[in-house]
């Protein structure tokens, strides 16, 4: 694969992003977050909302900077590098792209809510432990001019403190998307605790009320609003992952020069920079096809399905590499709960399983492939 680079902009835009995060939301926050029960940090949404941040997908005439999916991957990636905990990818991702396909004053408007901050979304898709959108059988039954809906949703990223839900179910010839508030008459929401103490729910709707305005797109027509999202969703996700990598590489690094045995410096010996040297690389590479899944999104969204696909199946296993090379090169103490490379491990784990695992995307790419 032929390394991409980054642009000056996006490069520009990193150094912000990190500088902002370094001190605003650093490793050790998620440490405090967690032991005080806390999974959102309103305060720090808000600053990345005034950053621009929550805006970064949509159009400027609906108050975002509509910087573009690569510009949304790089904030992602600078994120990934603190495991900073926002709802970025459900609501600025996901639920702004899905509203950009939809052409009306609602969606303006709800696109303009996103930008200022105003509101959160979350994405309600899974029902059984493995992300397949087709196989959803959550129903939403013709109720006069409206529907009503009833089935279980789990695995809802950010769904215990969202303001909004989009919600995927089956209508009478296909899927429909609904855009629903949280808290309307008969939706329940169950706090999920994920290992990675970030927020997440069971939600349940008992008879639902929803009205043709709470559709969004077209009735049987769901994956013409949603996939793009996923897409987007997907490649972001993929983009955190390979900034947890390379966070917990760094961390790495810095242990190998600090370290002595038998009064050296663990990292003069062979094996291990070999094998540091390996990890060096897979991210790399990794990163590459992030910054690809990116351009293609932006240049030729309906072909980007394979490019995303491969960004997250390379990322899924690049992170999984990089936590597992950072505990055993810290011994002992890579376990401990007191020393940060456990939260990165966590975080791979849980990164790993949303929107489609490697399995999912491996056989997407085979698709495309011919295989």
């Amino acid at each position: 694969m032929v390394k991409l680079v980054m642009t000056e902009e996006e490069t520009m835009l990193a150094d912000m992003a990190r500088g902002f995060l370094d001190g605003a939301a650093p490793v050790g926050k998620l440490r405090e977050m967690r032991d005080a029960g806390m999974t959102h940090d309103a305060a720090l949404w808000k600053e990345m909302a005034d950053m621009g941040w929550a805006g970064v997908l949509v159009p400027e005439a609906a108050g975002g900077s509509d910087m573009g999916f690569a510009a949304a991957n790089v904030i992602a990636r600078e994120m990934g590098k603190t495991l900073a905990v926002s709802p970025f990818l459900s609501t600025a991702v996901i639920a702004a792209t899905a509203l950009r396909q939809v052409s009306d004053t609602r969606a303006t408007a709800a696109l303009a809510k996103i930008a200022s901050g105003d509101v959160t979304y979350a994405l309600a898709v899974d029902e059984s432990v493995k992300f397949d959108p087709d196989a959803v059988q959550m129903q939403a039954k013709r109720d006069g001019n409206g529907f009503r809906l009833s089935g279980k949703k789990q695995f809802v990223v950010d769904g215990s403190l969202a303001d909004r839900v989009l919600v995927l179910a089956r209508t009478d010839n296909g899927l429909t998307l609904f855009d629903i508030p949280a808290d309307r008459a008969g939706v329940s929401r169950e706090a999920s605790s994920m290992i990675d103490a970030r927020d997440a729910a069971r939600i349940t709707f008992e008879n639902v009320e929803a009205t043709g305005e709470d559709v969004l797109g077209a009735v049987d027509s769901a994956m013409d609003v949603l996939k793009p999202a996923l897409n987007a969703g997907q490649a972001a996700l993929a983009a955190e992952m390979t900034g947890l990598s390379a966070g917990a590489f760094g961390m790495t690094v810095d242990y190998l020069k600090e370290r002595k045995q038998f009064g050296v410096e663990i990292g003069r010996f062979q094996a291990l920079q070999h094998r540091a040297a390996h990890l060096w690389c897979e991210i790399e590479v990794t990163s590459s096809a992030i910054l690809n899944a990116g351009r293609m999104l932006d240049e030729e969204p309906d072909n980007a399905e394979m490019a995303v696909s491969l960004a997250k199946a390379r990322a899924t296993n690049t992170a999984i590499l990089a936590v597992q090379e950072g505990v055993q090169m810290h011994g002992g103490i890579g376990m401990t709960d007191a020393f940060d490379m456990g939260f990165y491990m966590k975080r791979a784990r849980v990164g790993a399983e949303w929107l489609g695992d490697y399995s999912y995307h491996a056989e997407v790419v085979a698709k495309h492939r011919g295989f």
